[in-house]
């Protein structure tokens, strides 16, 4: 429904009005439209300044480069290790006269033929610090057999000289007896790297211990 006015000079009111809200849109639209030609003149000096400034500039010759493969690494045969890990503990004899090995002291001491005596007494006194230990405590004897020779071949792949064995007192086992004691000095003196072994200080583990020297790789 249009609306009445009241008189001519509501009409002139409004009018005047709309005369200036369209003057207002057209300013707005002349300053934008001034505002994006400033802009592309800006732009177009800009790429002039940059034509000019790498005018006459060549590309650097590359050298001659060989392409280079990356070559995957080596496959390790990790299942082969631990096949001979387990031939290797299995080979090992549990029907050795210690009697026949040991020297007759309360320390339980072995040392491999060319070895010094005094390896033993150095080794028991701490002169190489224990680098590494293995506790086969709950270990059945197929288990300790096994466990042991993995300890010991990453030992020697990691070039560890001086390690800890604890085989324990046998206090939980059948009569109380150390049934794993004898077993485990017998396997290593089977062992090659075994250079010298002997029972561990008390603070060390006393009777439940031994101490092992292997030889350098």
């Amino acid at each position: 429904m249009t609306p009445k006015y009241a008189s001519l000079a509501e009409l002139a009111k409004l009018r005047d009005e709309m005369r200036r809200e369209a003057e207002r849109e057209a300013e707005l639209s002349r300053v934008r439209c001034e505002q994006e030609a400033a802009r592309r003149a800006q732009r177009e000096l800009e790429r002039d300044a940059f034509r000019n400034a790498v005018t006459g500039v060549q590309p650097i010759a590359a050298p001659p480069r060989a392409l280079l493969r990356n070559q995957p690494p080596p496959p390790e045969p990790r299942q082969r290790e631990r096949d001979e890990q387990q031939a290797l503990a299995q080979s090992l004899s549990d029907e050795i006269d210690l009697d026949l090995i040991l020297d007759t002291d309360d320390q339980l001491a072995y040392r491999r033929a060319g070895v010094g005596p005094m390896v033993p007494r150095q080794l028991r006194r701490g002169h190489w610090t224990v680098q590494r230990q293995l506790d086969l405590h709950g270990h059945r004897v197929d288990e300790a057999r096994e466990a042991l020779a993995a300890f010991l071949a990453e030992c020697r792949q990691r070039e560890i000289r001086c390690v800890r064995i604890i085989h324990g007192k046998g206090l939980g086992s059948f009569r109380r007896q150390p049934v794993l004691k004898g077993k485990v000095m017998r396997w290593l003196v089977q062992r090659s790297e075994v250079l010298a072994f002997c029972q561990a200080r008390p603070d060390d583990g006393g009777a439940g211990a031994l101490l092992v020297l292997l030889a350098a790789r």
